[in-house]
């Protein structure tokens, strides 16, 4: 996982500079943002992972009647508007500071600690591993964004799809908590072609847990890996998946997992 962040990271660092003045001013699927508000919120995201994380810095709590998600939303869009300030050189040289550091302190943390929860993991401590991968696909997924604004391809190496794909899919034990089904009950997604593979889980009591098996599940999801990740983040929503999706056994479970949202709503 490292070695896709550092991956990812060169490639951005590599795309913003060719960016031209329009090119920042353009329109993203993280709307309401534009190209320069998700280059600035990934540059606040550097910033507060290093004062919380490394220096022990954090000064921002939730509201008494604030949800945790309406907490982050408003963080977010509180630096986003402070950012409108800042110049895409500026933010190009910050990111040029941050990148580095941030970079650093993945490879110094030991990542089978266990940390805060990655909320749309589950409510409870998560293996610090997944807090970096976490952090990784949102780079990744907001890179995309950048990339499709701006007409330019997409970063899609099989190998870093692949991670991308396995970090989402830990959402799906928490997607499927509320489907109670008989024990031997099965779900499996398959991801066809490059950057694909195979994730299956089976129900134990009131749990979903990860499994290897590779015979009949009680239901199965053929999805495409482009579909996938933006289903997990909602850039589309489940209906239009489950239309491009193959769905076979039984449909009630297979509308159930394509509930999955691996981002913070």
């Amino acid at each position: 996982m490292r070695d896709h962040f550092a991956q990812d990271r060169a490639a951005l660092g590599a795309l913003l500079p060719q960016l031209t003045l329009h090119d920042w001013q353009r329109s993203t699927a993280a709307s309401p943002w534009l190209v320069r508000d998700v280059v600035a919120h990934l540059l606040g995201d550097d910033l507060s992972r290093l004062a919380r994380m490394r220096d022990a810095h954090a000064v921002d709590v939730p509201a008494a009647d604030e949800t945790f998600e309406a907490f982050i939303h408003r963080l977010n869009d509180e630096w986003v508007r402070a950012a409108a300030r800042v110049s895409p050189q500026l933010l190009i040289d910050m990111l040029a500071v941050t990148t580095p550091q941030v970079l650093n302190l993945w490879r110094t943390t030991d990542l089978d600690s266990t940390g805060a929860p990655v909320s749309w993991a589950g409510p409870g401590p998560a293996p610090v591993w997944l807090d970096c991968a976490r952090d990784f696909t949102e780079y990744w997924v907001h890179q995309q964004q950048i990339r499709e604004a701006t007409g330019r391809a997409g970063a899609a190496e099989p190998k870093v799809v692949n991670a991308v794909l396995d970090t989402f899919l830990r959402a799906m034990p928490y997607t499927l908590a509320g489907q109670n089904r008989p024990g031997d009950s099965t779900l499996t997604v398959v991801v066809d072609g490059p950057g694909g593979g195979r994730w299956s889980w089976r129900c134990a009591g009131r749990r979903w847990l990860p499994v290897d098996h590779h015979g009949t599940s009680t239901a199965t999801v053929v999805v495409d890996a482009d579909v996938l990740w933006r289903l997990c983040v909602r850039m589309i929503e489940p209906d239009d998946a489950e239309r491009r999706a193959r769905v076979r056994g039984e449909h009630e479970l297979a509308t159930a997992a394509l509930q999955i949202v691996s981002i913070i709503r």
